[in-house]
């Protein structure tokens, strides 16, 4: 008679250790498959650099960027000053730095709205098909026939200047092609082999929905929202500098443009900087999104 000394409790935590061990493995794989990629790693770098900037912005950031100091107005870049002052004094290395904060505030918070959103709309349409489709995809094509900025400028117009009302209206604009990518990738599945075998064993809309079409496609609208955010950057910025963002006196870099473009051709770091923080940090985005794109689609295994 032989007696086993493996008890329930110990085989429990070497599943749960071999568990841990193929997801660290596939989180090691995907980020060297990432580090291969030249672009994809300086994109994804400028992000991370990005976010701990915004973490710890107290600590990296010399002045307060709200401090006034009228006798060191428009200072060029010096030692004291690394990237000059504005026409108050204040110093637009802290500015941008705390700058990075609503950035990221704006791009994380409409990226999680906006992404279930999408895919909530894009998938049902796909999977029910006929006058549900039909209803929701014309809603979709008349968001997509405006501008996105003009759509932007339109909702803040209606719902007034402030950083959450410039979330909700991006989010607004966003959506529709994110809902769009959704659908057609459900409209693939939708009549898939393994699909109709999930539904011969009983399976209900919603469990087919939830547990097989959504984590199918849900690679894509990554990749998408990842691209999306160099955009939403970009409109942020741009509805800040209309002075619909972020108000005076906060370090929105669209704003500071906006108030520094008076002085830009005798003091050109007051919005030369400010500009090329945007245009990094798009690029960044949009650098991370392709390589996301290589990685996660499996077209292109």
């Amino acid at each position: 008679m032989t007696i086993s000394l493996d008890s329930p409790t110990t085989s429990s935590g070497r599943e749960r250790l071999a568990s841990l061990g193929r997801r660290a493995g596939r989180v090691g794989h995907f980020l060297l498959r990432m580090a291969r990629n030249p672009l994809t790693a300086i994109g994804g770098s400028i992000v991370l650099i990005l976010m701990i900037v915004a973490l710890f912005a107290p600590w990296i950031a010399p002045f307060h960027p709200l401090v006034q100091d009228l006798n060191n107005a428009l200072t060029p870049p010096n030692a004291v000053y690394w990237f000059g002052t504005d026409e108050f004094g204040r110093d637009i290395f802290s500015r941008l730095v705390y700058g990075a904060r609503i950035t990221l505030y704006i791009v994380l918070l409409v990226s999680v709205t906006v992404g279930p959103l999408g895919l909530l709309l894009g998938v049902t349409a796909g999977y029910f098909g006929g006058k549900v489709d039909m209803l929701l995809m014309r809603i979709t094509d008349i968001f997509i026939s405006f501008p996105s900025l003009v759509l932007a400028l339109a909702f803040v117009a209606a719902l007034g200047p402030g950083l959450e009302h410039v979330v909700i209206a991006i989010t607004l604009t966003a959506w529709p092609p994110i809902a769009r990518l959704a659908r057609a990738e459900t409209l693939s599945l939708r009549q898939a082999d393994f699909i109709s075998a999930v539904r011969l064993q009983g399976a209900s809309s919603l469990r087919v929905l939830w547990r097989h079409i959504v984590p199918l496609c849900m690679p894509s609208v990554i990749i998408r929202i990842t691209m999306n955010m160099a955009g939403i950057i970009l409109t942020a910025a741009g509805l800040g500098f209309l002075g619909l963002g972020a108000q005076p006196p906060d370090p929105e870099w669209g704003a500071m443009i906006s108030s520094g473009r008076t002085y830009m051709m005798e003091c050109w770091w007051v919005v030369t900087i400010p500009g090329l923080a945007i245009l990094i940090n798009s690029l960044a985005f949009n650098f991370l999104g392709d390589g996301l794109r290589d990685i996660l689609d499996p077209r292109n295994e």
